[in-house]
């Protein structure tokens, strides 16, 4: 993803790379220091491990550099603390820097709002490559807690991540999830709603990841011109009004 981001700002004109960094130590090939980054740049793009992302929130807001952050697999603890840096500086987190995943949020919602939960299941599908750590993934958590949001659910209580073993009949209202792992898949989302007479699926294939990249850099863009605040793709697309 850093290599991805990095030639979408250097096909812009209008951006440039001002550093790159990995972890701390790690330098060398045109790497440098973390400070030495946020002392360059005016926003620093993250895609992560939670830990790190907790870290560089509080060094970007010490630095007044706006942040964004792709890292996926975060707790609740790792999510409120990155946010914590939105008092001093423009924070944008989100799971998924997609247009189209963002226009398959709304639907979803919206689908959810109008379909009763005593007759529609809701399953959330995802399948990435077999580097990825965290499961379900980020952008299938978002799709997830989009449907709770539209039937008016707590997603916490709603959510089945898991099925193993005898499990008894599904639960109504519930929304469990699916997971694939494998190969070198970029990113494939769906969410059904199966009824007894009908199924409807919304889903969303990632072709390639410079989408992601080319996202994560309009929020870039658009973050350095912001106030401080949390932030996330949503606002971005200006599909939420403040």
């Amino acid at each position: 993803m850093g290599q991805a981001v990095a030639s979408v700002v250097k096909a812009d004109p209008s951006l440039v790379v001002a550093a790159r960094f990995d972890r701390p130590g790690l330098e060398g090939e045109g790497l440098v220091s973390v400070e030495a980054a946020l002392a360059a740049a005016d926003v620093v793009i993250d895609f992560t491990t939670p830990e790190a992302s907790v870290d560089l929130a509080a060094r970007a807001a010490a630095a007044g550099v706006a942040l964004i952050v792709g890292t996926t697999g975060l707790s609740g603890e790792h999510a409120a603390r990155i946010d914590g840096a939105a008092a001093q500086v423009p924070v944008v987190r989100t799971g998924n820097f997609s247009l189209g995943v963002n226009m398959l949020m709304g639907l979803v919602a919206q689908a959810a709002r109008a379909l009763p939960a005593e007759a529609y299941d809701i399953e959330v599908f995802e399948a990435h490559h077999r580097r990825k750590v965290d499961a379900p993934s980020g952008t299938a958590l978002m799709l997830g807690r989009a449907a709770a949001e539209g039937r008016g659910a707590d997603f916490d209580s709603v959510a089945r991540r898991a099925r193993d073993g005898i499990t008894g009949p599904r639960v109504a209202g519930e929304i469990g999830f699916s997971v694939l792992r494998g190969g070198d898949i970029i990113g494939e989302h769906s969410v059904t709603f199966a009824a007894d007479e009908e199924i409807l699926t919304l889903s969303h294939s990632a072709r390639d990841r410079g989408l992601f990249a080319r996202g994560a850099v309009a929020a870039a863009t658009w973050a350095a011109g912001q106030p401080p605040g949390a932030y996330d793709m949503q606002d971005v697309l200006g599909f939420r009004s403040r």
